[in-house]
């Protein structure tokens, strides 16, 4: 796919440039929040254990206190959130270093940095290729066959019909949290990546990696195959109501816009991680990858249950999807885990540092 990229990229007159500083500090921010996630459930799991509580809560108010002493000087250059996310990054990666010493934290560091380029280079491979298939295929031509195909499976019904009907009993926080459930996958996609580093070392995390990547480039197969925008491009009501105070409004806009400007051929400045691909629902399908490489965390797993559950919900009440690609996007997972895997088994090192103590292996 690298290879045939260049020229792919100059038969369809699109450009050689990319958006460097956008892709690279979006990657970092997404980074960051999910060393944060990472780091409160790491607290969490440790706290919860019985043996040595006392002596846990009081190096966690050490650090709590210097911790606040870190958000106080961070909010002279940053947002609230960024400065307690920054904070608590910087106390996760000190506490590390105090535990293992730098020679092991450097090679921890360095098998999770190897999979986290690698997967940078899958993204922009991926939007390099969303860009090519939207200017050679119209982004709309099979959304009448899957909202046919949701009819009957919904009994008549129908995803902006399920959206409108929410919209008119839930208030505006609702689809708020709904909007947090959505976005929030991004960095659960990066604790998924840590922790497969952690537990098994840098192989686990080329897996993982590599099945994110592989549901990605059966997903382009399909997008090409069965290109649509979405049930929000096809229902008349749908940007008349829904409300312009939520994020996804005018994602989805811009999405419309981008998309018809590629099909036109409108010349494009830069390439960037912009447009989505609608068949199958790949947001569902790294949710659930996710959840596969981290089931062995009883606590981890279910939480991940729960927020899956969730997710298809914000899938569909947020107009992004059809249940149609919903139920492709579930199967998409299966095939990309198989692909990575083997199989269902796993014969991993342990060249991370082991769950539980996470003490250094060999």
């Amino acid at each position: 796919m690298a290879l045939c990229l260049l020229p792919l990229l100059l038969r369809n007159k699109l450009p050689l440039r990319y958006a460097w500083g956008v892709l690279v500090s979006t990657y970092c921010v997404f980074g960051a929040q999910s060393l944060f996630l990472a780091g409160s459930l790491l607290v969490t799991t440790h706290l919860a254990k019985v043996d040595g509580l006392g002596r846990h809560l009081r190096q966690l108010g050490i650090r709590l206190l210097l911790g606040i002493v870190c958000v106080i000087v961070l909010l002279r250059f940053f947002t609230e959130f960024w400065a307690i996310v920054l904070a608590a990054d910087m106390s996760l990666i000190a506490a590390f270093l105090t535990r293992y010493g730098w020679r092991k934290c450097a090679r921890t560091v360095l098998s999770f940095l190897v999979p986290a380029a690698y997967f940078f280079g899958g993204l922009v491979l991926i939007a390099s290729y969303n860009d090519i298939i939207l200017s050679r295929r119209f982004f709309a031509a099979d959304d009448r066959v899957f909202e046919g195909m949701d009819e009957w499976l919904l009994h008549g019904w129908s995803v902006p019909r399920l959206c409108h009907w929410a919209l008119s009993i839930f208030p505006l926080n609702f689809f708020h949290f709904l909007e947090w459930i959505y976005y929030g996958l991004f960095p659960v996609i990066g604790l998924g990546l840590i922790f497969a580093c952690l537990r098994h070392g840098r192989r686990r995390g080329m897996q993982f990696v590599g099945a994110i990547l592989t549901a990605y480039y059966l997903a382009l197969a399909l997008f090409y195959v069965w290109p649509s925008q979405g049930p929000y491009y096809l229902c008349p009501r749908h940007f008349a109501n829904f409300p312009r105070q939520l994020q996804t409004y005018w994602l989805q806009e811009q999405s419309i816009r981008g998309a018809t400007a590629l099909w036109n051929h409108i010349p494009l400045d830069k390439i960037t991680f912009v447009y989505f691909i609608a068949f199958p629902c790949i947001h569902i399908t790294q949710g659930l990858i996710v959840l596969w490489f981290l089931r062995r965390w009883k606590a981890i797993r279910v939480a991940l249950l729960v927020y899956n559950v969730l997710l298809a919900g914000a899938i569909v009440l947020l107009e992004w999807h059809y249940l149609v690609d919903i139920i492709a996007g579930v199967l998409i997972a299966g095939i990309a885990v198989i692909a990575v895997e083997g199989g269902f088994g796993f014969q991993g090192d342990t060249s991370g540092m082991e769950s539980g103590r996470f003490a250094a292996a060999k």
